[in-house]
């Protein structure tokens, strides 16, 4: 029988390169603060998963597409790519050690242990930022979900990242044709304009409803070429 309880239980507390992360258990979930911030749980996933889909929807048909998931998180995103045989190469780059180990031995390997055992699979610790920044590398999908949404950053330098500079990295490191999936806490019509500002096209956003309040949504446009 699963144990409930009242309040959350802290299962680790880390200070990291970007402050304070905290694993939680509150009964079944999984949960992940940051900084005080609540960022995500294993409650549901679908809007993770929609990530993923959306993205690989937007492709042209290009066989074993590589896509680069920013942000570990719960693993969703991971695992639900790692399911799907048709993706190539897939690549998350996550910057907190302590959520890199909470998956590779800890209590989120319940969610991404077959992911992480897949040889498609692998994980750079690295600022995502900075990684757009400084990569050699191209992909055919960039998936984005490192904050709650483009105008709820986790941190005051991910902020960058929607910017129009930050955009063009993100285009830059994405194959001609290639799709940019950007996960937020609620629609924004003001960064669907961010994209189309910034040479992105086909953009539109797919939405997810939740059990109250505002519906989570994926931003998604397509680099010309």
């Amino acid at each position: 029988m699963t144990a409930v309880y009242d309040s959350p239980v802290v299962l680790d507390r880390r200070d990291g390169p970007y402050g304070e992360v905290v694993l939680r258990r509150h009964g079944a979930l999984l949960q992940i603060i940051a900084n005080g911030c609540f960022l995500m749980d294993t409650s549901d996933g679908r809007s993770e998963r929609l990530l993923v889909d959306a993205a690989r929807g937007a492709l042209d048909g290009r066989p074993a597409p590589g896509v680069l998931i920013g942000g570990l998180g719960v693993g969703f995103s991971l695992a639900h790519a790692a399911a799907d045989p048709a993706w190539g190469r897939i690549t998350v780059v996550e910057r907190e050690p302590a959520v890199i180990g909470w998956h590779r031995d800890g209590p989120l390997a319940e969610v991404s242990a077959d992911a992480l055992a897949d040889p498609r699979a692998s994980i750079v610790e690295a600022d995502l930022v900075t990684y757009v920044n400084e990569t050699s590398d191209t992909f055919d999908a960039l998936c984005l979900d490192i904050d709650n949404g483009p105008g709820w950053t986790v941190t005051e330098d991910n902020d960058s990242l929607y910017s129009p500079a930050g955009l063009a990295a993100c285009a830059r490191v994405l194959r001609p044709g290639g799709v940019l999936a950007v996960w937020s806490a609620e629609p924004s019509p003001e960064f669907e304009g961010s994209l189309r500002n910034a040479g992105f096209q086909q953009v539109r956003t797919e939405e997810v409803p939740v059990a109250r309040g505002v519906p989570d949504a994926v931003h998604l446009g397509v680099r010309p070429g």
